[in-house]
């Protein structure tokens, strides 16, 4: 099949044109998969029903999901992509890494500083075709999302790879984000192109309409469209309320955008786990059965 507006020959069954952006019809995509009608102001979040595509110089596709995703990628010959260090699990021989502080030397500083490495890595194919393979630390899903001209907010822990194109800075937070769990800056994703973004468990897709307004845990945040707006508050009203709920701060979005939300808490996990460790005073800790 070729792209009825650019011509490029394009893989059987693709959504979305990699060279000139323009986004394929698909009328036998499942209803719940379509943008509601009512719905002024934002793009929505475009993520491929069947985890594959085709981008600038590449097809992309998601294996093993939801629980142990790994995000393949089959780049040309002397094409790339860009990804988070450390999230390569495996490449052709003719692949070559990259890594360089992107930014500069304040660009690493802000990266780290929100939780992330100071370094990006560019997977580039040389003398021919190659494949390079993602995934992130933790079991979850990875969703591949079509950046049409966008702007999303994503939580450092989440952003995974994304095309050469796209524009991907950490931006200040403010002190509400601190107090919120989720670090001094939170990642803006700008552009046009393939973007990969891990969850920790699966991840729940949430539509709002503007004005509607709806609270999520900060830990479980992944993603949101740049057209919804935020603020953090204590879960309960009054200090004490909210800490008895177990519930601590959360983040309450007005739209029109979407959300994506993992359902799983890293942060939560870890709480649950931490009994069954020493403690740091050198004793045995718990331990079942002793």
């Amino acid at each position: 099949m070729n792209c009825p507006k650019c011509g490029t020959q394009l893989a059987e069954g693709s959504s979305f044109c990699g060279v000139c952006g323009n986004r394929l019809g698909a009328p036998s995509a499942p209803a719940s998969a379509q943008q509601p009608a009512n719905y002024p102001g934002a793009h929505g979040i475009h993520i491929d029903e069947d985890s594959r595509g085709q981008g600038r110089g590449y097809n992309y596709e998601v294996l093993h999901q939801p629980s142990f995703s790994l995000a393949v990628i089959k780049l040309q010959a002397e094409q790339s992509i860009q990804a988070e260090a450390g999230a390569m699990v495996s490449m052709s021989a003719n692949v070559e890494l990259q890594s360089q502080m992107k930014g500069g030397l304040f660009g690493a500083i802000k990266r780290a500083a929100g939780g992330e490495s100071a370094f990006v890595s560019t997977f580039t194919s040389r003398g021919g075709p190659g494949e390079v393979t993602f995934a992130p630390g933790t079991p979850g899903d990875i969703a591949a999302i079509e950046l049409s001209n966008q702007s999303f907010f994503v939580q450092s822990t989440s952003y995974l790879a994304g095309d050469a194109s796209l524009t991907v800075d950490t931006k200040w937070g403010g002190a509400k984000s601190f107090f919120g769990g989720e670090g001094l800056f939170v990642m803006l994703v700008q552009g046009q192109g393939l973007l990969l973004v891990s969850s920790f468990g699966a991840i729940h897709r949430k539509r709002l309409q503007a004005g509607e307004r709806y609270v999520v845990d900060t830990g479980h945040l992944v993603a949101w469209e740049g057209t919804t707006q935020y603020t953090l508050r204590k879960a309960a009203a009054g200090f004490f309320r909210s800490m008895m709920s177990g519930e601590g701060i959360v983040a309450e979005f007005t739209g029109p955008g979407e959300l994506l939300i993992q359902t799983r808490n890293l942060a939560a996990l870890a709480g649950l786990l931490k009994p069954f460790f020493p403690s740091q005073s050198g004793g045995s800790g718990f331990s079942l059965g002793s």
